[in-house]
């Protein structure tokens, strides 16, 4: 392997790592942290839910963005976006300041994803490619496991408040996109990427089941948790706990 494509497939797995440290924080403490601190009921839960979903909504406006931006730089810059979503969120214990920070995560999350698989599918080979995404998985798997863990340790053994877990997470994370982004080089494109959005007529059982995947996750992911902590009073090592298992 070329040491370009090492290089290359080392960043893809090191912003692989970044991404679900930061995020998996926040969405262990979003619930917790909105309600017993903002006040939250079920319904400003479900605003805030529906606007953390317009950004993957308007996610292809990407194509947009990439028009005066490299794709490897704006990867990183929407990476960047998520962290500093997550970092100050604690700073913003209201019900405007958080619809605000959930929105700017948000932007940074789904900007991120979209951008990771097409750089995915440009730096790394086809027949490279099924073992390089199982090894991403596992580094985000690796990621999640250690932020749960973090997570439980330093709010029940330090008994930090949210403020602090939400800047710690999210700072450590913006200290580590700087570094990403100060350590690697540009690389140069050698597949001219569309700058326009592309729709297959044949891909539409692929669109009908991702638009069933994000209705599944909102119904099934994020009102369980709501209910668990109001009804059931469950804490938040509970979850982290719950999500460690």
């Amino acid at each position: 392997m070329k040491a370009m494509e090492q290089q290359q497939q080392r960043l893809l797995l090191l912003m692989a790592f970044v991404m679900p440290f930061s995020f998996s924080v926040w969405m262990v403490l979003i619930n917790n942290f909105s309600i017993d601190v903002a006040n939250f009921t079920g319904r400003e839960i479900g605003i805030l839910q529906s606007l953390r979903e317009v950004p993957g909504f308007l996610a292809f406006t990407v194509v947009f963005a990439l028009l005066p931006i490299k794709e490897q730089r704006l990867a990183l810059i929407s990476l960047l976006t998520l962290a500093v979503g997550i970092a100050i969120t604690g700073l913003f214990p209201s019900v405007a300041g958080l619809y605000f920070t959930t929105v700017l995560m948000s932007i940074g999350f789904h900007y991120f994803e979209t951008l990771n698989q097409s750089l995915t599918l440009q730096w790394v080979s086809k027949d490279q490619t099924p073992a390089f995404m199982g090894k991403a998985l596992a580094v985000k798997g690796a990621a999640a496991i250690l932020a749960y863990a973090s997570l439980w340790v330093l709010y029940r053994w330090l008994e930090l408040d949210y403020l602090w877990l939400y800047l710690g997470f999210g700072g450590v994370s913006v200290l580590a996109v700087v570094y990403l982004m100060l350590r690697y080089p540009l690389f140069p494109t050698h597949h001219e990427q569309h700058k326009h959005l592309v729709l297959r007529r044949r891909y539409w059982l692929y669109y009908l089941l991702t638009f069933f995947s994000g209705a599944r996750r909102q119904i099934f992911v994020v009102f369980p948790l709501y209910r668990k902590i109001n009804t059931r009073n469950c804490k938040l090592f509970c979850l982290s706990c719950c999500k460690l298992r």
